[in-house]
C-alpha cells in the first residue's frame, strides 16, 4: 500500500481512538476554521509548514499549517483550506489532490479546526504572503508521524493546566495546535 493509499484509507475508515485537543480549557463556543496539511508527492513525502511573523497580534512567530477561519463565501472546510493555502503560500487549488479531512481539533483560542489533507506536486514555487507568513519549510512526513518526536508537555495558561505536544525539527519548534493535529493524525494512522 502506498503512503497516499494508507492515509486515504485511515481518513475514510471508522477507526476509533481518543482524539486529544483543547476542549478541556473551558470554552463553550468555537468558530469554524480549516487548515491544509499539504503533503509533497515525493518518494519520501514532506509536509509544508509556515512560520508566522513575530509582529502579528495572534499566534505571533508560531509554526502553523496554512489556514484560517471559514468565511461565508467558502462552501466548507475544503474550500476554506484551499483558499487560505492560496492566500498564504500561492498554492494553486487545482494543484491539490484532497485525500480527506482528519479529526476536528478544538483549540483553546476558540476555533473548531478541520484539518484537510492534500497532496501537492513537489517543488511548487511557493510564495509566502508577507502579511501572514514570514517563512515556510518542509518537514519529512515520517518525522511528523513518529510518536517518539511528539513530546507531551504541561504548562499553566490563563490560570489552568494545559497539556500540549511539542516537536523540535532542527531550529523549528512545532507545538500547540499544530503539533496536536499532527499527533492525532499519527494516532489515526497507527
Amino acid at each position: 500500500m502506498t503512503w497516499i493509499e494508507r492515509i486515504s484509507a485511515a481518513l475514510n475508515s471508522d477507526i476509533s481512538f481518543s482524539v486529544e485537543d483543547e476542549r478541556g480549557l473551558g470554552l463553550i463556543e468555537h468558530r469554524a476554521a480549516a487548515v491544509l496539511i499539504p503533503i509533497t508527492n515525493r518518494p519520501e513525502p514532506g509536509v509544508i509548514l509556515t512560520q508566522r511573523p513575530d509582529w502579528l497580534r495572534s499566534h505571533a512567530g508560531q509554526v502553523a499549517f496554512p489556514g484560517g477561519k471559514i468565511d461565508e463565501d467558502d462552501t466548507g472546510p475544503i474550500s476554506a483550506a484551499l483558499r487560505e493555502a492560496h492566500e498564504e503560500l500561492s498554492i494553486p487549488p487545482d494543484d491539490v489532490t484532497i485525500l480527506g479531512v482528519a479529526d476536528t481539533y478544538y483549540s483553546g483560542s476558540g476555533y473548531r479546526i478541520e484539518p484537510v489533507i492534500g497532496v501537492i506536486p513537489p517543488d511548487l514555487p511557493l510564495i509566502p504572503n508577507p502579511d501572514e507568513v514570514e517563512d515556510w519549510f518542509e518537514v519529512p512526513l515520517s518525522f511528523l508521524l513518529d510518536p517518539a518526536n511528539a513530546v507531551k508537555k504541561c504548562a499553566e495558561w490563563n490560570g489552568r493546566q494545559r497539556t500540549y505536544y511539542d516537536m523540535q525539527w532542527g531550529e523549528r519548534r512545532i507545538w500547540g495546535v499544530t503539533a496536536g493535529i499532527v499527533a492525532n493524525l499519527a494516532r489515526r494512522l497507527a
